[in-house]
């Protein structure tokens, strides 16, 4: 069973996206299933930007892919705009997708090498038949210069003759020229330098604000995340452990697992580190996961509760959930 994450559905915040009960399992052979993602549910609204982060094959990549049916989910619905992808027929779904985008982890690999840039933020424009072909070039010479690429320069040249940080920027253009509502950005920042990741963190946090954009930002790392997101849901071994506003998730964070991943954060000066307990072990398969909260094995306050129930999101305070039978004491 899952909780949807629910916000405050105020005024003038529309609720774009809602997933409910997500569960995407792989068989693997032999009567064994892998289960990437178990019972997920969350509410986005218009504009919003939620940060979904846990350790690497926690299913966060698998629960974007599953948004944008680029995964079908085993079960559960994924609503957006109060229709439900996951039920639609392919024709259906085929006229939905321009709204739903993804940017990738990897942007180089995530590009034709044999096409040109031009082309490649044209493809999708092209499909779709948008405009004319004059209309369209002039649509794609818009769309690299938004993103901060030179179009006389850059648009005749291929994926391979730029950096990582470039190619990100292309991938993003195109990933905005069919004008989407939402966008599942996936590690879009995990595969470059420091300082490129700043750049082009500033750049999606600008097109947000300019063009009105919902952001799902995936992430493994809770420090790029807090300097993107409004609300931010943590995470482990297929499920959603705690959801908080994301200055309040920093502060004032009640799952163990939450603590933990804070306390790996580096901090900014030595000899003033957080002093909250870390995670020992290693992640549990997805294959077998553990009995009643999945967390426990690595947990530093399980107790045989925790083995045999498991915890369903509740409140703790406003629009700050947690799965957790001994959640920590706010700090």
């Amino acid at each position: 069973m899952s909780v949807t994450t629910e916000p405050d559905t105020e005024v003038g915040h529309e609720v774009l996206l809602e997933v409910r009960d997500l569960v995407v399992e792989f068989p693997l052979g032999g009567g064994r299933t892998a289960h990437a993602v178990s019972g997920v549910g969350f509410t986005l609204r218009r504009g919003e930007t939620l940060g979904l982060v846990g350790e690497s094959g926690c299913g966060k990549s698998t629960v974007g892919k599953a948004i944008v049916q680029l995964l079908r989910p085993t079960s559960g619905e994924v609503l957006f705009h109060g229709e439900d992808l996951v039920s639609l027929p392919r024709k259906a779904l085929r006229s939905v997708r321009p709204k739903l985008q993804m940017i990738f982890q990897d942007p180089v690999s995530s590009l034709n090498p044999r096409r040109r840039v031009a082309q490649i933020v044209g493809e999708p424009l092209d499909v779709w038949g948008v405009g004319d072909r004059p209309t369209r070039r002039e649509r794609v010479r818009a769309l690299l210069e938004q993103v901060g690429i030179d179009p006389d320069v850059a648009g005749q040249r291929r994926p391979g003759e730029f950096s990582g940080g470039q190619c990100q920027r292309v991938s993003i253009a195109r990933a905005l020229a069919l004008e989407p509502e939402l966008i599942i950005c996936d590690e879009p920042v995990s595969a470059l330098d420091v300082s490129v990741q700043a750049q082009v963190l500033n750049l999606l946090e600008d097109l947000k604000d300019r063009l009105g954009l919902t952001l799902v930002f995936i992430s493994h790392d809770l420090a790029v995340v807090k300097n993107v997101s409004d609300r931010v849901a943590v995470m482990y071994l297929g499920k959603i452990v705690e959801t908080a506003p994301a200055q309040e998730l920093y502060e004032h964070a009640r799952h163990h697992y939450t603590a933990g991943l804070l306390a790996a954060i580096p901090d900014d000066e030595p000899g003033t580190g957080r002093t909250i307990d870390g995670l020992t072990g290693e992640l549990p398969s997805p294959v077998d996961p553990p009995s009643g909260c999945r967390f426990r094995t690595r947990c530093v306050r399980a107790e045989e509760r925790c083995a045999a129930e498991e915890p369903v999101l509740r409140p703790v305070g406003p629009e700050h959930l947690v799965a957790c039978h001994f959640p920590r004491e706010a700090a």
